[in-house]
């Protein structure tokens, strides 16, 4: 499987999003077969505790540029594209009051990235749970 792997060296973060095997398994034979794949959409959630730079994370991702964020209330919602994967990125708040929410974003998700402050030591055991 490929990956995109992102490092951000100030959050001490790796994130890994994996394509699925049969996307590229089958999608190959399909675009010789069809002359051309479409481009797939794909739900991920990126989840984790308050603080842990999530937002940060994923307007990196989009951008290039590190932001300045404010607590995320509810949720952010952004799309990036990687080769023929087109990733909506559901970043949802991690509050304690919204961590009880995330059970409901979960339905037709692909994928999760759980964002761990490492630098958290506090919390780390909470973050696990």
């Amino acid at each position: 499987m490929r990956a995109l792997h992102y490092f951000h060296s100030s959050d001490r973060v790796t994130i890994s999003v994996y394509k699925y095997a049969s996307i590229l398994l089958m999608g190959g034979f399909f675009a010789k077969l069809f002359g051309g794949v479409k481009v797939k959409e794909c739900k991920v959630l990126m989840l984790g505790l308050d603080g842990a730079g999530k937002t940060t994370i994923l307007y990196n991702m989009k951008s290039g540029n590190v932001i300045d964020t404010i607590p995320t209330i509810g949720f952010n919602v952004e799309t990036l594209k990687f080769d023929k994967v087109q990733f909506m990125v559901w970043d949802v708040g991690g509050q304690s009051k919204i961590r009880a929410l995330w059970k409901h974003y979960y339905e037709k998700s692909k994928g999760i990235i759980y964002v761990v402050d490492s630098s958290d030591e506090e919390r780390i055991g909470l973050a696990c749970k």
